[in-house]
């Protein structure tokens, strides 16, 4: 008799930080992420921009910002030929496609005062809708709180639009408290030029 293919077993979701290769990728996703919040015209970023801003790797000392990514498990990808194989006291394997990313989370240092401490602040959180269920954004929240510890920090932030009630349900259920005693505030030359207004009040840092 003909024998049969032999799939290969998937392997765990794999969780790396992005290199310089990646940038493409980290754009696609951060225009996927804007789609769902329904602010894709906001998004300004190029990849020439987030070459130039981001961090690559676990220990660049250049950027601003790190990236993690995490790949759904390499699957079984069809054979050559459906044909039967020939009668053989061999097994064959089916080949294996690449793993697809799933999903990023980009993140930055900040600083507490009060517990003269460093954190970590999330500032984008993705997993794409066909991979959805599978633990993926608890798994680079995992990641991230690792990081943090890592660095001898004390707390991990982020923050979630009103509306998305499902992240939000999602948060709470991994432990996390709304600051509902803080209002986010931003200042930004969106058009009105409120940004570089300001900096006039500012006359240089003694020593810069």
């Amino acid at each position: 008799m003909a024998s049969s293919p032999t799939l290969s077993k998937p392997t765990a979701p794999i969780v790396r930080f992005a290199i310089e290769e990646d940038v493409p990728l980290i754009l696609s996703l951060i225009q996927e992420l804007a789609a769902y919040e329904k602010a894709s015209s906001s998004v300004l970023a190029t990849e020439s921009s987030l070459r130039s801003t981001l961090s690559f790797g676990s220990t660049s000392a250049s950027g601003y910002a790190r990236t993690l990514l995490i790949f759904h498990p390499a699957s079984p990808t069809p054979s050559v030929s459906d044909a039967p194989l020939a009668t053989s006291a061999t097994t064959d394997s089916v080949p294996v496609g690449p793993p697809e990313c799933a999903g990023f989370a980009l993140f930055f240092t900040t600083y507490s005062t009060w517990r003269a401490a460093p954190g970590i602040y999330l500032e984008d959180l993705f997993v794409r809708p066909q991979y959805r269920g599978r633990g993926y954004g608890k798994r680079l929240l995992g990641e991230l709180a690792r990081e943090t510890l890592r660095i001898g920090g004390k707390r991990l932030d982020w923050a979630v639009l009103k509306w998305n009630q499902p992240s939000i349900d999602f948060y709470e259920g991994i432990g996390a408290k709304k600051m509902e005693d803080w209002w986010g505030m931003r200042l930004e030359d969106d058009g009105e030029e409120r940004l570089t207004e300001l900096a006039q009040a500012g006359v240089g840092v003694e020593g810069d």
